[in-house]
């Protein structure tokens, strides 16, 4: 704390030297006893008058505005286009001919590859299993989409076109109500339902 405060102190005394050394550098207005010449009164030069035939003679120090009212006179000399390439011989150039540029001939178009259309996945394979619950005679599969839980029981509509026909321990058998065929899923826990017609 005691060295801060003493750089704080020497501060101030600089900042007090500072401004008594301006205040005392500052210009201060003088008064004279009498004037030379009284208000309005011409001051007569020493220098005698400047003769007339020097004052004819240009020394570039006075603009004559009277030059700016002539007309100019067009240049006679020799003109350049300073666009011009500097190294170019134009008599060549005009003597050469156009030379014709043969291309190579195109390759021939290489033929398109088929794409092939990978069929989207079936509407069950969204669906991971993630167990069953068995209470007296009725089973109860909990099927996953997303972060939705879906509750089958033999009898329900899953994916709005397969009902549940019979479900064991190892599989779940859907009907497809389109066509009236039937699919079975292996139950297996954590995985994604592939159907085996």
């Amino acid at each position: 704390m005691n060295r801060q405060r003493l750089i704080l102190f020497i501060l101030v005394i600089v900042f007090g030297i500072a401004a008594f050394w301006s205040y005392n550098a500052m210009p201060r207005p003088k008064t004279i006893a009498t004037m030379a010449f009284k208000p309005g009164q011409q001051a007569k030069s020493s220098r005698p008058a400047p003769d007339k035939s020097a004052r004819d003679v240009d020394d570039g120090t006075k603009l004559k505005i009277s030059l700016l009212d002539k007309e100019p006179t067009p240049f006679k000399g020799y003109r350049r286009n300073i666009f011009k390439p500097v190294f170019v011989d134009e008599v060549k150039i005009a003597k050469q001919r156009p030379i014709t540029i043969k291309l190579p001939p195109m390759p021939p178009p290489v033929p398109a590859v088929p794409v092939v259309i990978k069929p989207a996945p079936p509407p069950l394979a969204h669906f991971t299993f993630l167990g069953f619950l068995k209470k007296g005679s009725v089973k109860t599969v909990f099927l996953a989409k997303d972060n939705d839980i879906l509750l089958v029981k033999r009898g329900d509509i899953v994916a709005g076109r397969y009902e549940a026909t019979t479900i064991t321990d190892q599989a779940l058998t859907l009907k497809v109500m389109d066509t009236g065929g039937t699919i079975t899923i292996p139950l297996i826990e954590n995985h994604p339902l592939a159907m085996v017609r």
